[in-house]
């Protein structure tokens, strides 16, 4: 998969022949990889209770297994030596941190609220998937969506910093504080230490990060950036796809049978997340228009606003108030929604880019 090969499909029919199957037709592998992992989860009896069991730290190794093995050739990608150039650039940086860690979580609060005021538990598990913004998955949206490969390095190593020293803090404000103001009734308070969130960073981004660089920085010091780029990259660019696919049928294998026991709440769940993920990309997409970035950068800041760290939303609701919990459901509904919502946005945001100027 190269950056270019995203556009072609739309805009050239005769390119869309010479595509690998697995790009062609990559929506259709994510749903049948969805509806292999619920399938899996019911037909297997103690096949999640197992998978579950593998973790260290509470971090699932098969997921970070699918992870790194889904990050490393995107991380590959990137310029490294491009890096301080996206870092100069306030509006980028400015616009990320006020979307991701002022109005996402606001935002989540607000449709929490207002769809789900009757069922305090599914609300609760929301709110914590709008605290957990993504630094892992996002890579891949913006990959496909041609985005800033650079910027969506910067953006996810500066969320990954604030995830550690700001995830506890808004936890309390808006589970705890916000609520007894508003008159909402008695608040939540999450059981989560620094630390695990931090290995959660680590784990999720930092490995296949430092993974990406130290092969870049090889590789163009032994066969020279032109062979490294027009050789190599596109020997491994196929292994980020299929460690998305085997993410996607590891996590849903996980809970498969929550998820399929209770359709009505899963809807309940889901109706809110669809109204998040629409209002924060199309909002932010706007946004970084109004703002004149480029098309690539715009994309980039849309989708790390869009994305969830649904792992970590899962781990601190199961951490916290156990794993058959209504906010262990919402935090498990969270990458139900959001793969497929993402990958629709995806060729959203490649329909525009024709005409984005």
């Amino acid at each position: 998969m190269t950056r270019t090969e995203a556009p072609a499909t739309i805009e050239a029919p005769s390119v869309v022949a010479g595509l690998s199957t697995l790009d062609r037709y990559l929506a259709v592998w994510i749903l049948i990889a969805m509806a292999a992992g619920l399938g899996l989860g019911r037909a297997i009896p103690g096949l999640n209770d197992t998978l579950a069991k593998v973790e260290i730290g509470g971090i699932s190794l098969p997921i970070a297994l699918g992870l790194l093995i889904m990050m490393y050739p995107v991380l590959a990608k990137v310029r490294y030596d491009r890096l301080d150039a996206v870092a100069g650039d306030r509006r980028l940086m400015i616009s990320s941190l006020v979307i991701n860690w002022v109005l996402g979580p606001a935002v989540m609060f607000a449709l929490a609220w207002i769809f789900l005021p009757d069922l305090p538990e599914y609300r609760t598990g929301l709110i914590i998937v709008g605290l957990a913004r993504c630094i892992a998955m996002v890579i891949i949206w913006n990959d496909l969506a041609c985005g800033d490969r650079e910027a969506a390095a910067v953006l996810v190593a500066l969320n990954s910093v604030f995830q550690v020293l700001a995830f506890g803090l808004l936890g309390w404000f808006y589970l705890d504080l916000l609520p007894g103001w508003l008159g909402l009734g008695d608040g939540e308070r999450l059981d989560v230490s620094t630390g695990e969130i931090a290995l959660n960073v680590v784990v999720f981004l930092g490995v296949p990060l430092l993974a990406g660089f130290l092969t870049r920085r090889i590789g163009e010091r032994t066969m020279g950036r032109e062979r490294y780029e027009s050789r190599f990259l596109p020997k491994i660019g196929p292994g980020a796809l299929y460690g998305l696919l085997f993410t996607i049928v590891i996590l849903f294998a996980l809970q498969g049978r929550t998820i399929t026991s209770q359709p009505l709440d899963v809807a309940r769940i889901a109706l809110p997340l669809l109204v998040y993920f629409a209002v924060m990309f199309f909002g932010t997409f706007l946004l970084g228009k109004g703002l004149g970035l480029a098309y690539d950068r715009t994309a980039t800041l849309a989708f790390t606003a869009a994305g969830n760290n649904f792992e970590l939303a899962i781990a601190v609701a199961i951490a916290t108030f156990g794993v058959t919990s209504g906010q262990a459901l919402s935090g498990v509904v969270g990458p139900l929604i959001e793969v497929p919502v993402l990958i629709g946005l995806v060729h959203v945001a490649l329909a525009w880019r024709k005409r984005f100027s």
